[in-house]
């Protein structure tokens, strides 16, 4: 019986460390379907995922290799012969075991064969591969060392990838809101590239995380951010049942959100962006002291206790540094927006600071880490557009998402428009 190799003898050995890294793809190998997209981007890689796949339906219609329990079947293993797959549009030689039904005399076929028989699309695999950090140079690399990919250039790599992103960011830009039945709105900066972009993300009523748009600017400053955001509304967003907008402090961003959605949007600082500033006016020796305080004050549940904790720290404040007592007061109210509203047991978790966006701005960072180069503005914008779809569907649902009518409930009654609500009297 001949030895079923998992890849063909041409195929050179590649590192495989860094590209199993990562936890999403780790995940993601579990799945065929994955599977077949992870190929598109990795040749040798990929089959070694057919072979090793191959051989589990073998396993499962034969039983384990050398083990006894292929005697109580029918099927028995009957050495390999060559064949070949699809990989993307690359034919591949690839040894394949066989199996055989004594009874029948026939040859079992291999259902997970027969799915590599037709070439797929590359683009959209390609795509998604590179953006988890699979540079043009690696993937050249990898195609080289199968005869049959020889003609594949980074050139047109490149290429491919460039149509792929662009036709991503169409998507994007272009999308409508208005199917969007949004209840909070987070908008924050994210150093992109080595520019500065403002990227905005909705809740649903359902609490699934939206990425809605972006837009480079130098600064978060009140023109651009309300022309961004008058582009939103251009293209649909829902904010005439109200609104919660969470944002870091940006004054620029602050004036423009309550301009363009002016009684319709309630403000949310971040509570922990706040304490950042406060103890950035103070020593090293001072800092853990209120730092703690503030927190302790903004883990209170209720309006009224909250606030009275943190104006009692006003007067110590005031000894240690004036700078850090007016940075207290400034734009405090916004910070207990949730305790006025009376829903931070339900929904501290999620809405009490930026982490959401936060978070997706991390996972953007990480998609675009290996570009070791930026060329222009239009490359920025194709990858975080297309990083922005990619990340999209892996988003979680917030956490608290069933209070969220309790939440259009409060905005509604807080900016007086209650009679438009089919929520007015859903709280309870």
């Amino acid at each position: 019986m001949k030895k079923v190799s998992s890849t063909p003898k041409e195929v050179k050995p590649i590192d495989q460390e860094n590209f199993r890294s990562s936890s999403h793809l780790e995940e993601a190998l579990k799945a065929l379907d994955m599977r077949i997209e992870l190929i598109q981007a990795l040749l040798p890689l990929g089959l070694e995922a057919v072979a090793e796949e191959l051989q589990n339906e073998v396993s499962r219609l034969a039983g384990p290799k050398n083990s006894r329990k292929g005697a109580k079947t029918a099927n028995r293993r009957w050495g390999s012969q060559q064949g070949s797959v699809y990989l993307s549009d690359q034919k591949l030689p690839i040894s394949v075991p066989r199996v055989r039904d004594v009874e029948k005399k026939k040859e079992v076929s291999l259902d997970v064969y027969h799915q590599f028989q037709s070439p797929r699309r590359m683009d959209e695999g390609l795509l998604l591969r590179m953006l988890k950090g699979i540079s043009t140079r690696s993937y050249e690399a990898c195609a080289e060392t199968v005869p049959e990919a020889f003609g594949l250039s980074s050139w047109t790599v490149s290429r491919r990838f460039i149509k792929a992103s662009a036709e991503k960011l169409r998507q994007f830009q272009e999308r409508s809101l208005a199917d969007y039945d949004l209840v909070a709105l987070f908008i924050d900066g994210k150093s992109f590239a080595d520019q500065e972009m403002i990227i905005a993300l909705g809740v649903t009523m359902e609490g699934h995380k939206i990425p809605l748009g972006f837009v480079q600017a130098a600064s978060e400053n009140e023109r651009v951010c309300r022309q961004f955001i008058e582009s939103l509304i251009e293209r649909g967003l829902q904010y005439q049942q109200g609104l919660l907008c969470l944002i870091d402090g940006s004054k620029g961003l602050y004036s423009a959100i309550t301009k363009s959605l002016e009684g319709y949007v309630v403000i949310q600082r971040c509570q922990w962006h706040k304490r950042e500033n406060v103890i950035s006016y103070l020593p090293k020796g001072q800092q853990e002291d209120i730092k703690n305080a503030m927190q302790e004050a903004y883990d209170l549940e209720t309006y009224p206790q909250a606030k009275a904790a943190l104006n009692a720290l006003r007067p110590s404040l005031a000894l240690m540094n004036e700078s850090a007592q007016r940075s207290l007061e400034e734009g405090l109210e916004e910070t207990l927006t949730l305790h006025r509203l009376g829903l931070m047991p339900q929904l501290k978790l999620s809405f009490r600071t930026t982490n959401c966006i936060e978070s997706l701005n991390s996972m953007v960072g990480q998609l675009g880490r290996n570009v070791k180069r930026w060329n222009n503005s239009n490359q920025r914008y194709r990858w975080l557009g297309a990083a922005l779809l990619d990340i999209e569907p892996r988003l979680r649902r917030i956490k608290g998402f069933r209070f969220l009518h309790m939440l259009r409930f409060a905005l509604q009654k807080d900016l007086n428009i209650l009679q438009n609500s089919q929520y007015a009297f859903s709280a309870d």
